[in-house]
């Protein structure tokens, strides 16, 4: 294997990593600090024969890899050289004591403004797989993203077949108009953003595009090789099925906890998510290409980009690598787009290892219980304006416990370690809905929301169980939720209204799947706990960044514990301003 490490002032840029054959660039010993450097800036890129300024971390698209060990120490600075204010979110990562490197705008910081910068201060601590960084601040994460990689400690080996190669596969959504004025349109107007015109596999949309044919991702694979796949959704509104013509695919790891291995033909990833896959080519060279293909699975009744996105997986011998002009193509079969079935049944295969070496430390005991309705409403169209909701002159609006979440203007974590949180938020986020429902049934008469910036107060060491609920207003639909801060075990899902007496008989509290991400099923309920060992402000919210802007989101407020290592340090001097 060839390393090439571009080092100056201590500073590791991303880019300056040499890549040979796909093997990753390590450093000697784990436990290092890797120092990156992310300038902020715009870059012309072609796609479906339009060029267009995108905002880029360091002119690349997608963005470079960060690349760690388990239990490196990871400094990235942030040079924000575009005229939109900035933020970087680790998603996944747990920032245990480090919530002031989370990212998300106005919850545990500030933006970056235009000529500022900021320095990103974390630890890799007890995680090792796939996870994924993105800008966290209005639809900037359209462009502004790129894969992490986390290595097991050095001398450590994966708990399955040591992969020939590694790939990161990280999928995107494309609008040929800019998406910052797409979104600040549609949050004037008060109606749905324009749906994306393209999806695209490591930033290339592919063959089925008209104009794309030359934009397609191309995996090159010997015959006989087992690949790690590293697949990440990082598309704005839509969860996607994957598939590879002709090839299964060995499931081994979802948002970088390693899970107990399966078979599937098809993969079901939604945005925020993160799966790792095994890939075992054939044995002989096949005198055939084949296609990789990923498409909506969409299950609301708002429009949606239904189009297919596709690479082309390649044979290649020491000699030569065949073109695909010269061998048929052969394309997979993807579910259609509203398969919940495959979607619930291929959710319900992931389970923790739980054993020795990785347990399920699932919360047995619970000391707090939450129930959470989440969807779609309306909100009143400010005075003196005309708006497009789903009702006479209302605006879309969606929420929490029918609470939609106003975004602060100073950041809730500054306000709660400075002890300034009034005029900023409440604490008195209900536990359960205001309104009693028949939540996937025919929606009350009145499907106004209540707009305010409330939290919920938790305990150092307190173990949670939420119960998430999908509701039928305006109408049902899948809603990935995701949890900074802290990974949770999945421990019940299912369909119609949640009820609290007969279905926690039926949780999995010895190998339920351990994630960051989790999808609410379209017309059903999910259940997680978790632990609140990390003190600081975490936000939960939907991953749909159209729910996001609409309000679907939340934050949690965990306490100092007693201990040392139980308090949130001071903020960095470097903490940008509001």
């Amino acid at each position: 294997m060839m390393v090439c490490l571009f080092v100056k002032r201590f500073i590791f840029v991303l880019a300056a990593f040499c890549w040979v054959s796909g093997d990753v660039a390590l450093a000697k010993h784990a436990g290092i600090t890797r120092h990156y450097k992310f300038d902020i800036k715009m870059q012309n890129v072609t796609r479906l024969c339009q060029t267009k300024s995108i905002v880029t971390v360091n002119g690349q698209f997608p963005g470079p890899r960060i690349i760690a060990r388990e239990g490196d120490r990871v400094v990235v600075k942030v040079v924000n050289h575009v005229k939109y204010n900035v933020t970087i979110h680790w998603h996944g990562v747990r920032q245990l004591r480090s919530g002031w490197a989370d990212g998300p705008a106005y919850i545990t910081q500030c933006p970056i403004q235009t000529g500022q910068s900021y320095v990103y201060n974390f630890t890799i601590t007890g995680q090792r797989g796939t996870l994924f960084w993105h800008a966290h601040i209005s639809w900037l994460r359209a462009t502004l993203y790129g894969p992490i990689v986390i290595l097991p400690k050095k001398g450590v080996a994966y708990p399955f077949p040591q992969p020939f190669k590694e790939v990161p596969i990280i999928f995107g959504e494309w609008w040929k108009a800019d998406t910052e004025k797409i979104i600040s349109q549609a949050s004037q107007t008060g109606g749905a953003p324009n749906i994306s015109d393209a999806f695209t596999i490591n930033g290339l949309p592919g063959p089925l595009y008209n104009c794309s044919a030359k934009d397609s991702f191309k995996l090159k694979v010997k015959a006989g090789k087992t690949y790690l796949l590293r697949l990440i959704n990082a598309a704005l509104n839509d969860e996607l099925f994957f598939s590879i013509a002709n090839h299964s695919l060995t499931v081994v790891e979802a948002d970088a906890v390693y899970v107990k291995p399966f078979k599937t033909n098809i993969v079901l990833i939604t945005p925020g998510q993160t799966t790792n896959v095994l890939l075992k080519t054939t044995k002989h060279h096949p005198n055939a290409t084949f296609l990789i293909s990923a498409r909506p699975y969409a299950t609301g009744p708002a429009p949606f980009d239904n189009s297919t996105t596709a690479g082309i997986l390649e044979y290649s011998t020491n000699k030569t690598i065949i073109t695909t002009k010269k061998l048929p193509l052969f394309t997979p079969i993807l579910p259609v787009f509203n398969d919940t079935s495959f979607a619930t049944n291929f959710t319900k295969k992931l389970k923790s290892l739980a054993n020795a070496n990785f347990p399920a430390n699932v919360p047995k005991k619970v000391d707090r219980r939450f129930f959470f309705t989440v969807g779609l409403g309306t909100s009143p169209c400010p005075q003196n304006q005309t708006c497009q909701g789903p009702t006479n002159n209302t605006k879309f609006a969606a929420s929490v416990n029918n609470i939609s979440f106003v975004q602060p203007s100073t950041a809730l974590l500054q306000a709660h370690f400075f002890k300034q949180s009034k005029g900023v938020y409440t604490t008195d986020f209900p536990a359960n809905p205001p309104v009693k429902f028949n939540y996937t049934g025919n929606p009350p008469s009145n499907i106004m929301v209540t707009s305010a910036t409330k939290v919920v107060q938790l305990s150092f060491n307190s173990s949670v169980e939420l119960v998430m609920q999908d509701t039928s207003i305006i109408g049902a639909e899948s809603h990935p939720l995701h949890l900074h801060g802290f990974n949770f075990f999945v421990v019940g899902q299912g369909f119609g209204n949640y009820d609290p007496n007969k279905d926690p008989a039926k949780f999995n509290l010895v190998d339920p799947a351990e994630r960051n991400t989790v999808g609410v099923p379209s017309g059903g309920w999910v259940a997680i706990r978790f632990l609140a060992d990390n003190p600081g402000v975490w936000f939960m919210h939907c991953h749909l960044e159209v729910h996001t802007s609409w309000g679907l989101k939340m934050a949690w407020i965990v306490m100092d514990g007693k201990g040392r290592k139980q308090k949130l340090p001071p903020p960095p001097a470097d903490l940008p301003k509001c």
